[in-house]
C-alpha cells in the first residue's frame, strides 16, 4: 500500500543544515499495524508526517496505492488527505465545541450534509464507547476519553490509513492499554492500515505486526515484531528492550559463574506452551540451569526466550539439539 523510496529530509535555517531523515526505504503493507520506534530526535515524527505530506521530503518518492503523492497538486493532496486520519499525542480537540461537534468537524470541512455528518459522528462515537458523552465538552472528559474522541474524529471520513503520532504518550498505563485494544479492534474490524510512532516497546508488543527502529534518521532494524524482540541486532533495539525489563544481555554476569555450554532458546506460538525443560531433564537426564528467561505475548501470539547452561558433552548436546528442533524451538550457541 505504501512505499517510501530513498526519502531524505533536511531542515535549513540561518545557513545551518540538519538532516532529520537519511535515505529511508520502507514498505508498509495494506491492513497491517506498523510501528515506528526510536529515541527523541531520531526522526520518527518527521517520518510519519511524510505519509500525509504534512512534511515534504527533500529527496525521494512516496508511493501510496501506486501513486507518487509528492507529485500531487494542491487539489489532489486535499482529496488524498480526506482518506488519511491522524491521532495526536495531545488530542488537539476544539475546547469550545462538544464531543459531537469535534467529530463532525472534519466532515463539515468535507462539506458533508448536516444530517449525514451527525449520523456518521454518532456512529463513530459509539464505536469508541462514548455514545453517552456526545454533548459534553473536552474539559469534562478524562485523558483517555479525549483520545477516544480524537480517534472517532480521525475515523469520521472513512480513511484507508490511520496515523497515530505518540497517541498514548500522555496517558497512564491502564488507559494506554485500553486505547491500544481499541486500535487493534479498529484494525481488525474495519481493515484500516495503522501506522503509529512511539518510544515504548510495550506499545509495539501490544498492537503491532511489524516494526521499524529508527536512529539518527535511518532505519537500523526492521521486521516482524516477534523476530525483533527475540533476535535484536542493533544496539538501539537492545537498549529499548532493556527499558521494558527485557535485557537481551542480562545473562552475561551469571554466565561468568556458571560452567558448561550456554544456549539461547527462542520459541513462539504453540512451542511456548510446551514443558520443554522438564522434557529435557526427564528424557535426556541433562541438568539445566536457567540464567535468564521471559515469556510474554505479542498481540495474540505467545513468545519467549531462555538462556540456559547445560553440560558440555557432545552426545548430550546432539540429542538436546534434536529434541529442541523437533519442538520447533530455535537454538543459538552463546558459549561452547
Amino acid at each position: 500500500m505504501i512505499h517510501l523510496e530513498d526519502i531524505s529530509k533536511t531542515y535549513s535555517a540561518k545557513g545551518r543544515h540538519a538532516r532529520a531523515l537519511d535515505g529511508i526505504d520502507l514498505t508498509i503493507r495494506k491492513g497491517e499495524v506498523f510501528g515506528i520506534i526510536g529515541r527523541s530526535g531520531a526522526g520518527k515524527s518527521t517520518l510519519i508526517r511524510m505519509l500525509n505530506l504534512l512534511e515534504s521530503p527533500s529527496t525521494g518518492k512516496i508511493w501510496v496505492d501506486g501513486q507518487d503523492i509528492t507529485t500531487f497538486t494542491r487539489h489532489q493532496l486535499y482529496g488524498f488527505r480526506q482518506k488519511v486520519g491522524m491521532v495526536f499525542q495531545h488530542f488537539n480537540l476544539l475546547t469550545a465545541r462538544t464531543v459531537l461537534d469535534n467529530v463532525c468537524f472534519p466532515l463539515r470541512l468535507a462539506k458533508v450534509p448536516l444530517k449525514e455528518r451527525r449520523a456518521r459522528a454518532l456512529e463513530m462515537l459509539e464505536l469508541v464507547g462514548l455514545q453517552e458523552h456526545v454533548h459534553k465538552y473536552p474539559r469534562q472528559l478524562s485523558g483517555g476519553q479525549q483520545q477516544r474522541v480524537g480517534i472517532a474524529r480521525a475515523l469520521a471520513n472513512r480513511p484507508d490509513l490511520l496515523l497515530c503520532d505518540e497517541a498514548t504518550s500522555a496517558l497512564d498505563p491502564e488507559t494506554t492499554q485500553s486505547i491500544l485494544r481499541l486500535l487493534r479492534s479498529i484494525n481488525q474490524d474495519l481493515g484500516i492500515t495503522i501506522v503509529l510512532i512511539t518510544h515504548g516497546m510495550d506499545v509495539i508488543r501490544s498492537v503491532c505486526d511489524r516494526v521499524a527502529v529508527i536512529d539518527a534518521g535511518k532505519i537500523v532494524e526492521l521486521g516482524e515484531v516477534v523476530d525483533v524482540f527475540l533476535h535484536p541486532t542493533h544496539s538501539v533495539t537492545r537498549s529499548l528492550l532493556n527499558e521494558t525489563g527485557v535485557d537481551p544481555e542480562g545473562w552475561r554476569v551469571l554466565a561468568q559463574q556458571t560452567p558448561g555450554t550456554l544456549l539461547r532458546l527462542s520459541f513462539r506460538g504453540e512451542a511456548s506452551l510446551q514443558p520443554i525443560l522438564s522434557q529435557i531433564t526427564r528424557e535426556l537426564n541433562v541438568d539445566v540451569s536457567i540464567l535468564q528467561g521471559a515469556v510474554s505475548r505479542i498481540k495474540d501470539e505467545p513468545y519467549g526466550q531462555l538462556v540456559v547452561a547445560v553440560p558440555t558433552e557432545p552426545d548430550s548436546l546432539a540429542a538436546l539439539r534434536l529434541l529442541l528442533q523437533q519442538a520447533n524451538i530455535d537454538v543459538e550457541l552463546l558459549r561452547s
